[in-house]
Parts: C-alpha cells; structure tokens; sequence
C-alpha cells in the first residue's frame, strides 16, 4: 500500500477556478469580430502591400515582459488584430512567391478554428479525428498508386517527413539492430546519396539520424539541375569497394531552387538493383500528381519506398501540414513502435486504436493537422485543385516569355514545374556588380510592398527566384513584376553608375 507523505502542508486553493470566460457572450462578440476581421484580411490581402516592417510601438509590444495579471480578452483580441494580424510575411498575398508558400484558405482557416475549438489531438484516440486523418492518407496513398498495405502520417511538413522516410529506410536496409544497439553495431559505414540540389532538410536528417554529414553524398546535376543517375551509379559501386554501406538514395519531385525534377524512373531502377532504399523529396512538386496534365512529368514517382510532401505548399492549406507515404506499412511500424504500459490499447473505450500514429512516427502529442487538408479537398477537389496547378505552371511559363523578351532581364534556369529563376543584367556595370546590383532590387521589391519573391545562387550567381504556389495570382501580376523589376533596376544600375551608394 501507498501511503501519502505527511511533511507537506495542503495547499489553499480555490475550489472552481476555471480559463472558460464568466461572460460567453461578450467573448462571442469578440468571437465573430476576430473571425470577420480574419475574413476581411482575405477578401482584400490584394488591396494591401505584399509585405510592410513591423513597427516600433509593435516591437514594444511584443519585447514586453510576461504579465503577473490578464486582461479581458477583448483587450488581447485587439491588440492581436492591430499588432499581430496586421505585418505578417505575407504568405497570403497575390504577389507572394518567395520561398516556397502556399497560400492558405477560408475553408483550412475555418478547419484549422474548429480543430482548435475542441481542442482535439489526431492519431492516438478511437475518435473522428483519428479516422479524418486515416482517410487523408488512404486520399494519398491511391493518389500516389501506392499498395493496401502502405503507411503514413501527416506530419508539421516535409522536413520531418524526409526524416521519417530516411529513417524507415535505414533500418530496413541495414540488417543490424540498430534501433536496439546504435550505429556502432553497424559494420561499414551507411552512406546516403542525393543530388547537389537537395534540401537542407536532408542535411539535418542526417545529423539528426547519426548518419553525419560526411555520409550524405552529393550527386553532380545536368545542366537541367537533375541528378547524373550515371554519376549516381559510378559513386555508389566506389563506396562499396571502400567498404561504405550504401542504404538509401534520394530522388527530388521538383527542386527547391528551380523545380527539377529528377529521374525517378532511372533511380528507382537502379534502387533495386542495389538493393537501396529509394526515397523522394517531393515537398515541391509531387502533389503536381494531381493533375492529369502534369503528372506525366513525375514518371516514377509511384516507384519510391518512401515519399515525403507538403500540403502547406501545393495544395494551399494553411501552415502547418506535410506528409511521409511508405510503401512498407509493417516496415514504418516495426521503426516507431514503442512499447509503454501508459499505451496499452485496451478492446474497447477511448484508446481503443488499433493503428496509433505512435508506431508511425516521432510524436505522441500531434495536433489536428489533417482537418484542414480533408476539409480543402472536400470542398474544392482534386479536379479543381489540379487545374490551379496548371494554371501556376502557365503563369510561371508566361514569366519565362515575358524575361526572355525583356531586353535587361535573364533567365537564369529552365523552369520545368512552378519555379523560376532570373536576374536583372545592369549591363552598363561591369559583371562583378551585378550580384549586388540583384540583391539590393530584391530588398525594394520587398519593402516597398510590390512583390515578394526570394533568392538563390545558381552556379554562384545571386538570382531572384518566383515559386509559384499561389491560388490567388494572376497573369496580371506577373507583368507587373517585370515592369517593377524593369523599373526598380534601371534606378539602381543608374544610381550605382553614378557613383552613389544604391542601398537606401
């Protein structure tokens, strides 16, 4: 028997202290203002600069020390609408396409507030949420031609998926015990191939896996910024032959830089052949499947043991929501499975759950994820979905002609998905200006709230890069950034001509 210790004193408290509000009214009032204000923010995001600074009385705000006392929540409502809701990134906006984010909807805001509301985790409860995301995954695992028997779980994005792919394709190639005994019980060395081009997400699942930097081997690309598969072939047979273990190759479904897309059809060809795991990156483009027109382009893709995706890119819903597939349901359990007495599922009641998210992933506390992606296709399906993404493929294509025609602008890459790459050519200055030249008109076009595209080097050239994952653009705006980009260029290159310092 347990006897409690008697050297503590009791502790006076109050008997029905509660957070739920005194007044259920007036934090409806507040409710339904904060939802109109939320609408309101959507309805007219083009009518506002794509991005503006946050400013100092913000600042304030936002350094301010934690409070001893709360105040009413209309208080904080407001100071979250005037501070908070006002400078953010500018994900949703027509002309945001730096990065690679996606633009968020009316439905996956309201998925995103009900969630919320009942406070409801996904994966590990015999409840709706847990079927909502099931049925999400069934959703991608016939969207992606993947067997009955295959797995997977919406995760934050593709950064944790890769991981999860990686290491599900570790231990299933490695025959040691190395979820029980380490790495060190591992003979050779594991060695993980993929392309120059690769995420840095890849990168830290290395470190994060204990495989190490030095293990990642990076593949030269073509000049279409694709993996050399024949490179691909002559690395892995010298690793061998110096003892390394080669486990597991990565194919990119579109690039973070330009969008290339790898050949997957050759990877996953000579995957089996070496008896490797072949996961893709597809946070970029492999929800490109969903149209008729581009899926051609992901030849391939279905041929992966792993893939890892992002719904808050290309399918628009709102941050956060990824996924890992694995073709190898039993393989991904037998990788995340963790026995606990707290984590019995019992034949009947709460946790009666034969298929917990806990044996497929990191996580035992995950949010509603999946309510915002079910929500999005439920109103909106694929068909509808999959027309956007030609139409942002045809906008990104519209761009190429519009820089290639401009006298002043180059492309700098193809552009084979929804990503482009160019560069503003101050031709009158000599070429080693031209990267600063490029980096000042990005920071304009930002702050003056015009367009919001990023950067990247391409063979050690500053580029401006547009990704274009935006519901919300029009042709319309991509001829605006031309003329700005034109405009805001020649300013530059005339002031740096002139011998003044072009930065403001």
């Amino acid at each position: 028997m347990v006897h409690l210790g008697t050297t503590q004193s009791p502790i006076d408290t109050e008997d029905n202290l509660t957070l739920d509000p005194e007044n259920w009214s007036a934090l409806r009032e507040v409710a339904h203002r904060a939802l109109d204000e939320a609408l309101d923010f959507q309805m007219s995001v083009r009518d506002k600069p794509v991005w503006r600074p946050v400013p100092e009385q913000t600042e304030a705000l936002l350094s301010s020390p934690a409070p001893s006392a709360g105040q009413d929540a209309e208080t904080v409502v407001e100071d979250m609408l005037r501070h908070i809701v006002s400078y953010p990134a500018g994900h949703a906006h027509p002309r945001f396409w730096g990065w690679v984010c996606g633009t968020g909807t009316p439905i996956g805001m309201l998925a995103d507030m009900l969630a919320a509301g009942v406070n409801a985790s996904s994966g590990t409860f015999n409840d709706a949420p847990s079927r909502v995301e099931a049925q999400v995954l069934r959703w991608m695992r016939d969207l992606f031609d993947f067997p009955e028997g295959a797995s997977g779980i919406v995760t934050s994005g593709a950064s944790v998926a890769n991981i999860i792919g990686m290491a599900v394709g570790r231990d299933a190639v490695l025959t040691e015990d190395v979820r029980g005994q380490g790495l060190g019980s591992v003979a050779g060395t594991p060695t993980v191939y993929a392309s120059e081009q690769v995420h840095s997400s890849v990168d830290k699942a290395m470190q994060l896996l204990g495989l190490g930097l030095k293990n990642l081997r990076k593949v030269p690309v073509d000049e279409a910024y694709r993996m050399r598969v024949d490179v691909l072939a002559t690395m892995i047979a010298e690793d061998r032959e110096a003892g390394c273990r080669p486990i597991v190759v990565i194919g990119n479904a579109g690039t973070v830089n330009t969008g290339a897309i790898d050949d997957l059809e050759a990877i996953a060809a000579l995957a089996r052949r070496e008896a490797l795991w072949f996961h893709v990156d597809g946070a970029i483009g492999a929800l490109a499947a969903i149209s008729p027109r581009l899926r051609p382009r992901l030849r391939g893709l279905s041929q992966a043991d792993s893939i890892a995706f992002d719904f808050h890119k290309w399918l628009y819903v709102p941050y956060e929501a990824g996924c890992v597939l694995i073709r190898d349901g039993e393989q991904h359990r037998r990788s995340f499975s963790a026995a606990a007495s707290y984590l019995e599922t019992p034949a009947r009641g709460i946790a009666a759950l034969a298929d917990s998210s806990n044996t497929r992933g990191p996580q035992l506390s995950r949010g509603f994820k999946a309510l915002k992606v079910w929500a999005q296709i439920r109103e909106f399906g694929f068909d509808r979905l999959g027309r956007l993404h030609d139409q942002n493929v045809a906008h990104v294509q519209h761009l190429a002609r519009l820089v290639d025609a401009a006298p002043g602008l180059e492309l700098m890459a193809p552009a084979p998905l929804n990503i482009l790459c160019f560069r503003y050519v101050p031709s009158s200055l000599p070429e080693t200006a031209w990267d600063a030249v490029n980096q000042e008109l990005l920071m304009r076009l930002q702050e003056d709230g015009i367009a919001a595209p990023s950067s990247t080097r391409l063979r050690g050239h500053f580029v401006l890069r547009v990704a274009n994952t935006n519901h919300r653009s029009r042709r319309e705006d991509f001829d605006l950034l031309v003329r700005e980009t034109l405009r805001l260029g020649g300013e530059i290159e005339a002031a740096w001509a002139a011998g003044e310092v072009p930065a403001r």
